[in-house]
């Protein structure tokens, strides 16, 4: 058995035009929702490090998170360049190359991927828009990672920082 944590990076900031998408930060709404999200995550799910893009974007969530979880906050997380993506199939390919002794993976990443991974990891479960800041674990009934395309994923939780206003 596996747990998979999928979260969409917070809501960014289109002010600057010309600016390269890597380095678009968070706007007032995505900074007052990643450590809200933080805080309630922290009452369901035990910290561990994360696997982040190195778009600004997304490494300013995870320092939200962080900001909002003092226990995640501790931890080391991993940017990670492959997961600058915007396809399921890259992150597919990712998740089957993580080593099997490692039973839950969470990624703070980039739609549509991670709309389309849900989507196609749950076959009861679908999501039109996983949202900005978004949050959803899945259980995966494999072994190995590479197993990942031959399982049917169970939502566990979800959290939407709507939510929580």
């Amino acid at each position: 058995m596996k747990t998979l944590h999928l979260m969409r990076h917070a809501k960014s900031d289109w002010g600057s035009p010309g600016l390269a998408d890597r380095e678009r930060s968070l706007n007032p709404r995505g900074q007052r929702d990643a450590p809200l999200m933080g805080a309630a995550l922290s009452e369901v799910v035990q910290a561990m490090n994360i696997h982040v893009s190195p778009a600004r974007r997304a490494r300013m969530t995870l320092a939200g998170l962080c900001d909002g979880w003092p226990a995640m906050a501790a931890l080391d997380h991993i940017v990670d360049e492959d997961l600058y993506t915007f396809a399921s199939d890259d992150l597919v390919d990712w998740l089957a190359s993580r080593p099997s002794e490692l039973e839950a993976v969470f990624i703070i990443g980039h739609n549509p991927a991670l709309t389309e991974l849900t989507n196609r990891l749950t076959k009861s479960y679908t999501v039109d828009n996983l949202p900005t800041a978004g949050y959803v674990q899945l259980s995966l009934e494999i072994d190995h990672w590479d197993q990942l395309l031959h399982c049917v994923a169970s939502l566990e939780h979800s959290l939407l920082p709507k939510q929580l206003k």
